[in-house]
């Protein structure tokens, strides 16, 4: 009877490891009640899954819309993977949000560990490749005593020398770690702890320092899938994309669509405060962004719309940040070439400077967005950048920030829209001379 016993126990284990689960294995699997060490081999999904999982980090003071940049170049990554490879399942982990420069609403509390949902339409993302947020990540991989391990973290560091020297060439070498670019500590556990996205319980099994230089495709040879079923790349914003402004750029940078509770706040704004909705404005498109067709004909609500940025940019740019007085005039005469008298600004100037700019333009309507309390203890302050951007992009004519991630995030909505380049490709100057522009990065269909 022991003997039965000892060989219905490995048939089981032998079975549930090397085949994959069919209703005749999950019959086998089921005798686990009986068979308590069986049940810990059977566990597929645990132990023997095919699934593979990427996660990613960008350095601490990146803002939220660099972010935004840094997803597409995974996202696109992600994508050729599971193309190519189809001896294992991809899934890509969406790195929370938190505590980034720009979100400083004291009162709404701490803005850590907020899910992606929060901002974008997840079904959305799930149309262009497998992402899965991290709360669901921590339930469905293996952990043991309330710690999820990974397997390995390769922290990406830029070749200095290239940068001194002038010569660049691709990189991909790990080097030993120092102390300046290690930042974990391992307890006696062999474990590496770093609170990513403020997450206490969430550790390494080995840490590896890369000093890396060129595209993201690059990295795949790092995945080793048949040794590590989890890999974490920090300072993901050193890889470069395979392709910027690509066919495959633009499919995954439709997918990116806002949560709906975002253009739904944003609309009823647009209707209220600046007569504006999509029937009226031929702006409407599908909410399902692969069934879009490329079009140009999108004429925009009956305002003008400014992404005037100050505060970082008023030291890091100067050059090219134009006084309050200069950006009233340039807008003035936006607004009179297109006979307009609306105008709605997206800023983080301070309230006196906003105050002074609507002094300029008195004889037009200077609007921005004020979110209400409920809406912003909801979505936070990256929620309600992103209604200011959704108002933006929808505008009969746009003037953004030179050189601003925010501004690049509204004209790439624009171009998803089918606005016309000439009134989505615009920049405040320094002065009312001509300056340079932020290029014309067209959508590819």
């Amino acid at each position: 009877m022991l003997n039965l016993l000892c060989f219905k126990i490995l048939y089981l284990i032998l079975f549930c490891i090397d085949f994959p689960q069919t209703a005749t294995e999950n019959a086998f699997c089921d005798e686990k009640d009986q068979y308590e060490e069986a049940d810990k081999r059977c566990n597929v999904q645990s132990h023997y899954s095919r699934n593979r999982y990427i996660l990613y980090d960008v350095n601490s003071p990146e803002g939220f819309n660099l972010r935004r940049d840094v997803y597409i170049r995974v996202a696109v990554f992600i994508k050729n993977l599971v193309k190519q490879d189809k001896e294992f399942k991809w899934k890509l982990v969406l790195p929370p949000w938190g505590n980034l420069y720009h979100w400083r609403t004291k009162q709404i509390g701490p803005q850590t560990q907020l899910p992606w949902s929060l901002f974008f339409d997840i079904p959305s993302l799930q149309k262009y490749i497998p992402v899965i947020e991290m709360h669901q990540f921590i339930q469905e991989y293996p952990s043991e005593e309330k710690q999820t391990q990974l397997d390995v973290i390769y922290v990406l560091q830029n070749d200095e020398d290239m940068f001194r020297t002038g010569k660049f060439e691709d990189k991909n070498e790990v080097i030993e770690c120092t102390d300046e670019s290690l930042t974990y500590n391992k307890p006696e556990s062999n474990r590496y702890n770093r609170y990513f996205w403020g997450y206490s319980n969430v550790t390494f099994g080995n840490v590896k320092c890369v000093k890396f230089h060129g595209m993201i495709s690059d990295l795949r040879r790092n995945l080793m899938p048949t040794v590590y079923r989890s890999v974490m790349f920090d300072h993901m914003e050193i890889a470069l994309h395979d392709s910027y402004g690509s066919h495959e750029y633009w499919r995954a940078r439709c997918s990116m669509r806002y949560n709906p509770e975002l253009y739904s706040i944003a609309n009823e704004y647009r209707k209220h405060f600046l007569n504006s909705t999509d029937k009226d404005d031929n702006t409407e498109i599908s909410n399902d962004w692969t069934k879009k067709k490329n079009k140009r004909d999108a004429l925009g609500g009956p305002y003008l719309a400014v992404h005037l940025r100050r505060r970082d940019f008023l030291v890091g740019r100067s050059s090219t940040v134009p006084t309050i007085e200069s950006a009233a005039s340039q807008v003035k005469k936006t607004m009179d070439h297109f006979g307009l008298k609306l105008l709605f600004v997206a800023t983080d100037t301070t309230e006196e400077e906003f105050n002074n700019l609507k002094d300029y333009l008195f004889e037009y309507t200077v609007l921005r967005f004020i979110p209400s309390n409920s809406v912003l203890n909801k979505f936070k302050d990256g929620g309600v950048a992103i209604i200011d951007q959704i108002i933006c992009s929808y505008a009969r004519y746009f003037l953004g920030t030179y050189e601003s991630t925010f501004t690049f995030r509204i004209q790439e909505d624009r171009e998803i829209i089918g606005f016309p380049t000439e009134t989505t490709f615009n920049v405040l100057c320094k002065d009312t001379k001509k300056c340079g522009s932020n290029g014309q990065w067209e959508i590819v269909w």
